[in-house]
């Protein structure tokens, strides 16, 4: 048994200290997870003594502030978007920050990703984890209900990461966390040619301009934003821009939830490692990025793939979306898993 951890600071924010959690399994996979924003910072397996990155992740705060894109972030109160910045809660309305054109976007200007958590390492005879906490006032974030979070990052020894979110609340409020975690699982990481994705999948959601769901669910068979066959993301990117002008994918597709069968695969078109997501909710974002690049000329030669696993987007004004309604006295827990596989 060689399961490690590892506390570090790792940079200061505002005066306050960054704190680094490391775990480490027995084949020296290791994650890593950052106190402010709950960000997974690292995602590193062992390929016979050579390390290998599956996620982007950055060295100090103030990069991390400049790149900006929620890199690798946790997101609540409420990933996606929220239309108009208003809902109603058992007919009673609520108007949250407005943050990005006229709606809410990834809980707002006090969401879970401008936070800084405790944190606190736990173990089994097969896994490590650490769990951040923070106590939110609805003053903090205007949404209704103090609320009690936990993010609880676990790595074992498949190589398996899982992130669960757990929220209590004091009165009638929404919880739809995700980690907008960002990919390239390929041997040179430049581009997304040999980013291989499949997502099970039969519909995506129609946005309007400012990217909020209409309502309406669009068949994705025989159309770019088909991944239930594992394809390149840049070649579905050229067969997007060929069917509608499209330059990115950030969209928003109905799945299953299961434990048992992924709702995505991302991997490398050498067939070399891929990781199977699962999911306990019924929607996977898709985001294509250049994160590092976002100002240059060829910012759309993409290089990272983000997928965020959640309840559809604006869930809470569309009734057929899925509940986020988190209640006084009933904690919620959602979960993502993460299983990483060599596959030569």
């Amino acid at each position: 048994m060689i399961l490690e951890t590892k506390k570090t600071v790792f940079d200061q924010l505002d005066g306050q200290d960054v704190m680094r959690y490391t775990l480490v399994n027995d084949h020296q996979t290791r994650i890593s997870v950052l106190s402010y924003g709950g960000t997974w910072q690292e995602f590193v397996v062992n390929e016979d003594g050579v390390e290998h990155p599956l996620i982007w992740g950055l060295d100090n705060m103030t990069d991390y502030q400049r790149v900006g894109y929620c890199l690798c972030q946790s997101i609540g109160r409420v990933a996606g978007r929220i239309g108009g910045a208003k809902f109603k809660i058992d007919d009673q309305s609520y108007q949250v920050d407005m943050n990005e054109q006229t709606h809410s976007l990834h809980g707002g200007n006090h969401g879970f990703n401008t936070l800084n958590f405790e944190g606190a390492f736990s173990q089994t005879n097969d896994s490590v984890s650490v769990t951040l906490k923070k106590h939110i006032n609805a003053s903090d974030d205007n949404y209704p209900g103090n609320m009690d979070v936990a993010i609880k990052f676990t790595l074992d020894n498949q190589d398996q990461v899982s992130i669960a979110f757990t929220g209590d609340t004091d009165a009638a409020t929404l919880f739809n966390p995700t980690n907008h975690v960002y990919w390239n699982t390929t041997d040179d990481r430049t581009s997304l040619a040999q980013q291989k994705l499949q997502i099970t999948s039969a519909a995506h959601l129609e946005f309007d301009d400012e990217k909020v769901p209409t309502g309406k669910k669009l068949a994705v068979k025989g159309t770019a934003y088909d991944f239930n066959q594992a394809q390149p993301v840049e070649k579905a990117l050229d067969q997007l821009k060929t069917e509608n002008g499209g330059i990115e994918f950030d969209d928003a597709y109905e799945v299953a939830p299961s434990a048992a069968e992924p709702i995505a695969i991302v991997g490398d078109t050498d067939d070399k490692r891929q990781v199977k997501i699962y999911s306990d909710r019924n929607s996977l974002i898709i985001f294509t990025a250049n994160p590092f690049d976002a100002d240059k000329e060829d910012a759309h030669q993409y290089n990272a793939l983000a997928t965020e696993a959640q309840t559809l987007p604006d869930a809470i004004n569309h009734p057929d979306f899925g509940d986020i309604v988190l209640r006084p006295g009933a904690p919620v827990t959602h979960t993502i898993r993460y299983q990483y596989e060599r596959l030569n």
